[in-house]
């Protein structure tokens, strides 16, 4: 059992990182208003939230940009067209997906960005090719994160592996990424062990990023908190891919740092996310989600039920077990 104390006082290590621009794009295509995105930036700032997450790096090669909102390319000019040089205390990041981006060409060296924060999404599989663009954002300049998603489909032995290579990288901090909205609060406690005892071999941080399938994403959020975790992923509304994400509602409500303030947070949430739904946006927990992370499954089925707009939860659960 932890001691009250972690959970009633602060760490002034915990950095929160708000990703709803990002995670939340993926259910927009990434078709924000720049009013939306400059008074997030402005509520992230009254907020006292550390990262803002602004999008994606993805290629324009393999990706149609007529397709696509601005947020999931990141070009330089588009993040200054809101934020200038960004003279706050509010940082900023973008998300390269290895093999979905030309990170050689369209990162450019952060004397030349206001981006202070890449971070790196990878499968475990693909670690070499993560550490390549690791390296080359550190060399840029860059802070630099390692999301290593779908964990919970990871074997222990790989894991390991993944973190020792991660570990000797110039990466600075390691994140637990619940893909699949799969994990309870009991495997994220024995999860984080395992990254922090690399992380403090190699003098790394750890960040997680949840998923709400099992409405779970808060609860291992603080638990992840609790467990000595510094980086906690969070978006406003919970708004992030199917299920969504831990809440930066909850989360600035829970921490007890007073440099955060949860009140911006609620406006902004007041003026912009009921709209969206009201656009017909779609996110956040429902039953098929439910199922595929129960089952440990990658939600596109349940993304694609949703899209259709089936109720017919008995059906697609025969589905999901189906594929066991």
């Amino acid at each position: 059992m932890k001691e009250i104390s972690s959970l009633i006082g602060f760490r002034p290590d915990i950095k929160v990182v708000d990703a709803t621009l990002r995670d939340g794009g993926l259910v927009n295509d990434f078709y924000f208003s720049d009013e939306f995105v400059r008074d997030l930036y402005l509520a992230n700032i009254k907020a006292g939230v550390d990262y803002m997450e602004m999008g994606y790096k993805a290629s324009k090669e393999m990706f149609d940009v007529n397709k696509f909102g601005k947020w999931k390319f990141c070009d330089e000019d588009a993040i200054r067209g809101i934020v200038g040089d960004n003279n706050t205390e509010l940082k900023l990041a973008v998300m390269a997906d290895v093999g979905r981006c030309d990170y050689k060409k369209d990162i450019i060296p952060r004397s030349e960005s206001v981006i202070d924060l890449v971070r790196v999404a990878t499968y475990i599989n693909q670690i070499p090719a993560a550490i390549d663009m690791i390296e080359d954002a550190a060399a840029k300049g860059y802070e630099v994160s390692c999301n290593i998603m779908a964990v919970s489909n990871a074997q222990e032995g790989e894991l390991k592996a993944a973190l020792e290579l991660l570990g000797q990288s110039p990466v600075n901090v390691f994140y637990i990424v619940d893909s699949y909205g799969a994990l309870y609060p009991e495997q994220i406690q024995r999860m984080a062990d395992v990254y922090l005892n690399f992380a403090e071999k190699y003098g790394k941080k750890v960040g997680i990023h949840a998923h709400n399938n099992q409405q779970l994403a808060f609860a291992n959020t603080i638990e992840a908190c609790g467990d000595g975790v510094d980086f906690l992923d969070a978006t406003y509304s919970e708004m992030g891919r199917g299920a969504g994400n831990c809440g930066m509602e909850l989360l600035l409500g829970f921490l007890r740092n007073p440099k955060y303030c949860v009140y911006p947070v609620i406006r902004f949430i007041e003026k912009h996310m009921q709209k969206l739904k009201d656009e017909g946006i779609v996110w956040g927990y429902d039953y098929q989600y439910l199922m595929t992370g129960r089952f440990n499954q990658h939600p596109r089925t349940a993304i694609a039920f949703t899209k259709e707009k089936r109720k017919d939860y008995s059906e697609f659960y025969k589905e999901v077990i189906a594929q066991e």
